[in-house]
């Protein structure tokens, strides 16, 4: 790689961040004037006032303006099929989030709809034949899947789209961590010299940088379904294009965790809503910041620590990707270690302070 390699990268985090910044001002006027607004009618929501949505309309504009300046000034991105399939499905995910912004869709709707999105970059070639790069872990097995690579790939599109909207739960939060994710996979792509996909999660990590001033706590605007599916739909296509490949092991691992949060907190929600008999797209308030949050800790500190949380898991899949899955291994096992005895520690500082504040509360008696 060279440096004009890491100029136009950086180029194309700093558009995208200055014009979502420059630009969301704009949008928060515009949903307030459409009524794209969020009121707060139920214990899920954790703002007291109304809110406006459409904050991803601004997400992905910048990302639009930052990727099409590289379009019309560089050879390093071009229009492939691939790549216009993936705009092409990420355009009827932000009309349909803006529909549902404004007024809110069944969940059996926007599902189909965000097949079909997720089906268009399929068709337009991007798939992942995991089986295929079985040949590469042990050269002598080799398992075609044929079309049940489409299944998986629309699958998997699907998945983290919806997988980063349900954890849009507190400012800041999904753009924060897809952030942290992005940036993660640009480094990774730098190592792997994926200079176009490293483009794009560059000009999408620099959209969600640009949106976090406006939507940390507190928040003066949501993403709303607009950002959040948006982002997900392009978390997913980016690491398709950009990750899956190498080693069965190492290609599913590094996208895995990368998005492990979300993942996590989705599957975990789908299992919870199954077994009490609800729809697996119905809303509750027991994703992992809700609880988080129901331990006491401000919004603030929860979404601090899932950063940190997600910071940790980027950081493993980037070890796999620079040292290999079996010299990796010792470092993603201390760090979830260390993760764990700070988890530990927090618990039980915490117990203590309750238990000084009970009894401080029974000496003022």
């Amino acid at each position: 790689m060279s440096l004009v390699h890491y100029v136009l990268i950086a180029g194309a985090f700093f558009i995208a961040a200055a014009f979502v910044f420059f630009v969301t001002p704009a949008v928060r006027i515009f949903a307030f004037k459409i009524g794209a607004v969020d009121i707060p009618r139920d214990e899920r929501r954790m703002h007291s006032v109304p809110i406006a949505r459409l904050g991803g309309l601004g997400v992905f504009a910048g990302f639009i303006v930052s990727i099409g300046f590289y379009l019309a000034s560089s050879h390093y991105l071009n229009l492939s099929l691939k790549l216009v399939g993936i705009l092409a499905g990420a355009s009827i995910i932000i009309i349909l989030g803006i529909i549902d912004d404004i007024t809110p869709l069944k969940a059996g709707i926007k599902f189909v709809i965000q097949i079909i999105a997720a089906a268009i970059p399929v068709f337009c070639g991007m798939r992942i034949d995991i089986f295929e790069n079985l040949r590469n872990f042990a050269p002598n097995v080799y398992i075609p899947i044929g079309w049940l690579s489409i299944i998986f790939t629309i699958f998997w599109i699907v998945g983290i789209t919806n997988a980063v909207n349900f954890i849009d739960g507190l400012d800041g939060l999904a753009a924060g961590i897809s952030g942290i994710s992005t940036v993660s996979m640009v480094i990774i792509m730098l190592f792997t010299r994926n200079v176009e996909m490293a483009l794009l999660a560059a000009a999408l990590s620099g959209a969600c940088i640009g949106f976090i001033p406006f939507n940390f706590n507190p928040a003066k605007i949501f993403m709303g379904d607009t950002g959040a599916t948006f982002l997900g739909f392009m978390l997913a296509c980016v690491s398709i294009q950009g990750l899956f490949g190498s080693y069965l092991i190492v290609s599913f691992a590094v996208p895995f965790l990368l998005l492990a949060l979300p993942i996590f907190d989705t599957t975990y929600a789908i299992i919870r809503r199954i077994r009490a008999g609800q729809s697996p797209m119905a809303a509750d308030r027991n994703h992992i910041h809700h609880r988080l949050i129901d331990f006491g800790l401000t919004q603030k500190q929860v979404v601090l620590i899932l950063y940190m949380f997600t910071l940790c898991l980027c950081i493993c899949a980037i070890a796999i990707t620079f040292m290999g899955i079996g010299r990796a291994m010792w470092f993603v096992i201390i760090l979830f270690v260390l993760m764990l005895i700070a988890i530990i520690i927090a618990g039980n500082l915490r117990k203590l302070m309750a238990k000084k504040e009970r009894k401080n509360k029974g000496c003022t008696k």
